[in-house]
């Protein structure tokens, strides 16, 4: 999960304050990561139970990014604030303990109190996994796209240089986002094959409601041949979300980094998801710093 290894040791204190936790997830069994009033399952309330138990008193969980039903997180960054003083080890332990298979803790540490787990964040980052086969999979099912037309991986590239950059991505967001403004900046969007699997990674300074997943869909479009790649440009001229075509499905898509200043001590992805990071180097796993900053005040902790 991390470019270094952490060792969860017993000589430190953590708590007395604002704490940070990175966590991973297999969000196929939940609604998404916020609670819902309805008591359909969410991470959060899983989390925000394992936490408030560990510390012995309730907390409250802000995200990096909240994710979609059925959306995994390779990589997610929390924060909550609390009087209880507990070691790395115990944190994480005794977190994971509290949690079921599908949620897991990897690192705990304080951080300075203007860290906000979303507000401090300069970038973000998504993968998107697709299995091109002609039978659909049976392992991973949950956890990857599926498409049996053949993709051609070359034009969905070409058609995703149309995305990089700052622009009105109206034609990319889902009807009901709430953003105030469609204005976003995407640092990349790459696509490649390794063998039957065809992986978008898209790292942007923050992302609308189903963005990834509309380039997603689009961008399959694309790959099908069913539009030119250039196609991919008329439909971000348009500032018409019926322009995009459809929604890819929520299986094949992971949170996978969430970049932060150096000052607040937040350990540095590898990025996920396991299955897929030996398909790429070291340095292609790495953090991407980014060439934009737009730093967001938080409107309250």
């Amino acid at each position: 999960m991390f470019q270094t290894p952490v060792a969860l040791t017993t000589d430190n204190a953590i708590g007395q304050g604002r704490v940070a936790l990175a966590l991973e997830y297999d969000g196929a069994a939940y609604h998404g990561w916020q609670k819902q009033k309805s008591g359909v399952p969410s991470v959060e309330e899983e989390l925000v139970r394992a936490v408030s138990k560990v510390a012995n008193e309730p907390v409250e969980l802000v995200c990096a990014g909240r994710t979609d039903a059925g959306v995994h997180g390779s990589y997610q960054l929390v924060h909550f604030d609390t009087n209880a003083v507990r070691d790395l080890r115990s944190w994480v332990m005794g977190i994971n303990t509290a949690l079921p298979p599908s949620i897991v803790v990897h690192w705990a540490g304080n951080t300075p109190e203007p860290f906000h787990a979303r507000f401090s964040a300069v970038y973000r980052r998504y993968r998107y996994v697709i299995f091109n086969g002609p039978v659909r999979p049976a392992l991973l099912a949950r956890q990857l796209s599926w498409t049996f037309r053949p993709l051609d991986e070359k034009a969905m590239q070409e058609g995703a240089r149309q995305l990089e950059g700052e622009h009105d991505f109206s034609s990319f967001r889902a009807a009901g986002c709430q953003s105030r403004s469609p204005w976003r900046f995407v640092e990349f969007v790459r696509v490649c094959r390794r063998g039957d699997f065809v992986v978008i990674d898209v790292q942007a300074n923050a992302f609308l409601h189903h963005m990834v997943r509309n380039f997603a869909g689009a961008l399959m479009a694309v790959g099908q041949g069913k539009y030119p790649p250039q196609w991919v440009a008329e439909v971000l001229a348009g500032k018409d979300r019926r322009m995009a075509g459809i929604t890819a499905p929520s299986a094949g898509l992971y949170l996978v980094d969430v970049g932060y200043p150096a000052e607040f001590g937040i350990p540095r992805a590898s990025c996920g998801p396991a299955f897929v990071r030996p398909w790429f180097e070291d340095d292609q796993n790495a953090p991407i710093a980014p060439s934009w900053v737009h730093r967001k005040a938080p409107l309250s902790s």
